[in-house]
């Protein structure tokens, strides 16, 4: 049960140090860029280069404890069922290094603004800086997909646990049904964001409470449930 404990602060520390990293850069992108209005967006890239940088690497960063965030999970709740666990943990390093990959097109807003400058008219400049800002959201919210779908193996096996919460298992998964929502209202009701709104408040909730749960309190003073089924 020490280790147990050990595990579970760890990944609850991992996953608390995620969400604060990911809200910084989600704050900061929101001070730089305005998708609807491209030419006041690229004026404040191009005068805060170094802010827009600062919220590239803190995506990044956070993007890297997500997934030990989700290692860790798997190390604490493989007992319970290890073959669900790996699933977890594949949709998130399948989530993790799409996302990863699909930061570049936020980047190339920034190559735009400052190295090609003077090769396309201002206007334009915009307009494709804009484009590839629009193309980085629009992929963001395509991961939920993947990163949504991680919450429900992960919701399950917090509800089997017998050492965690089972509330902190269902708030998961109204988590992952929120995600699917999102993702269902971008694509094909666009502008009618109010839809997703107890989403979010939902997935804040639930994996702040999971964080801080696993980080303070740790796991409850018994076996996990498959541990003890298969002893009896």
């Amino acid at each position: 049960m020490n280790g147990m404990r050990k595990t579970a602060r760890t990944a609850g520390l991992l996953y608390l140090i995620f969400i604060v990293i990911a809200i910084f850069a989600g704050v900061l992108r929101s001070t730089l860029v305005s998708y609807d209005n491209a030419g006041a967006t690229a004026k404040r890239i191009a005068a805060s280069p170094w802010l827009f940088r600062i919220d590239f690497l803190s995506d990044l960063a956070s993007s890297v404890f997500f997934l030990l965030a989700a290692w860790a999970l798997y190390v604490l709740l493989k007992s319970v069922d290890k073959h669900i666990a790996l699933l977890f943990l594949l949709l998130n390093v399948c989530g993790v290094s799409i996302s990863s990959m699909n930061m570049l097109n936020q980047f190339a807003a920034l190559l735009l603004l400052s190295d090609y400058s003077k090769v396309f008219p201002p206007d334009q400049l915009q307009a494709l800086a804009m484009f590839f800002l629009a193309m980085h959201k629009s992929g963001f919210v395509l991961m939920q997909v993947l990163f949504g779908a991680w919450l429900f193996p992960l919701g399950y096996l917090v509800l089997k646990s017998g050492f965690l919460p089972r509330i902190l298992g269902v708030l998961l998964i109204m988590d992952g049904i929120g995600e699917m929502i999102w993702v269902v209202q971008f694509f094909l009701f666009p502008g009618h964001d109010v839809i997703t709104y107890p989403g979010f408040v939902v997935s804040f909730v639930a994996e702040l409470a999971l964080s801080l749960w696993l980080l303070i309190k740790g796991v409850k003073d018994q076996e996990p449930a498959s541990i003890q089924s298969v002893a009896s």
